[in-house]
């Protein structure tokens, strides 16, 4: 990357403005720059896209995607150690590059979209990065202001994002994501191509909105999967007791003695049309 773009080898940068990863923040840096442009790449073509990313640090991952093509990045970043690190690249692509001091989870992404394609690029800090998830998946309104979503996880979480009925992984998260979008498992990356390595594999996930999701209330959905997957172990007529138990199974045509890790994503939204 450094003679891709001619800017400074990310190890520097880090040692230069003196960039500890830090663990209140969900920080690992990651260093190799051939990943970061596979990260990049799996987001597809990025001419002409607007890429908004979370928690840019050192920017490593910035540079690849700008270096692929995107036309602009917006990057929202809470450390404000990383900001020089920040302008030095947005120095390098002038005009390319917005940096927003602030908390991913208060900021309204859909608000800055600007007109034509937007991609969510981003190595998500650990402690954020679901509910980020969540945030993007259940918009008011749909489809979204996002072309796709590419997002790494601890792998853990990923599996969960892209788990169908019977699989051990398969949860609220796999029923929001399977409902209104198509997810796929792109790669793992091993700890050790971080800074500081993390005690766990890591996943790049990719997600692309369905046009038309199962018309279904949001808020119908996530009382279900919550009473569902809450007491997972018990049959779905106990764990749905307080919402209408066996006689709103009944309704939407599913047996009440079948658990929630059972159920397909078609189900739930049945389950939560009957509420």
């Amino acid at each position: 990357m450094a003679a891709l773009d001619g800017l400074p080898p990310l190890r520097d940068v880090i040692q230069r403005h003196g960039l500890d990863a830090r663990k209140a923040l969900g920080q690992n840096f990651l260093l190799d720059l051939n990943l970061t442009q596979k990260v990049a790449r799996t987001a597809g073509s990025l001419e002409g896209v607007t890429v908004f990313e979370v928690g840019p640090g050192p920017g490593g991952l910035t540079r690849a995607i700008l270096a692929l093509g995107a036309a602009k990045v917006i990057a929202v970043e809470r450390d404000s150690r990383c900001l020089p690190a920040l302008a030095e690249i947005a120095d390098h692509y002038p005009g390319r590059l917005d940096v927003i001091e602030g908390d991913a989870l208060k900021t309204d992404f859909a608000a800055m979209a600007p007109e034509g394609p937007v991609k969510i690029i981003a190595n998500l800090p650990y402690n954020v990065g679901t509910q980020l998830l969540v945030n993007w998946l259940l918009p008011p309104s749909w489809p979204p202001f996002w072309q796709s979503l590419t997002l790494m996880f601890q792998k853990e979480v990923g599996q969960r994002i892209v788990a169908q009925a019977d699989d051990n992984h398969y949860g609220r998260l796999g029923v929001l994501c399977g409902w209104r979008t198509k997810a796929h498992m792109a790669f793992d990356i091993s700890p050790q191509a971080f800074t500081p390595p993390p005690k766990v594999t890591s996943s790049v996930v990719h997600l692309t909105p369905r046009e038309n999701p199962i018309p279904c209330a949001v808020d119908k959905l996530e009382k279900i999967t919550q009473a569902a997957f809450g007491q997972r172990r018990k049959m779905l007529r106990q764990s749905l007791k307080p919402l209408g138990g066996e006689a709103l199974l009944l309704k939407a045509d599913i047996d009440p003695q079948r658990r929630a890790e059972t159920l397909s994503v078609e189900e739930f939204c049945r389950l939560a049309n009957c509420l």
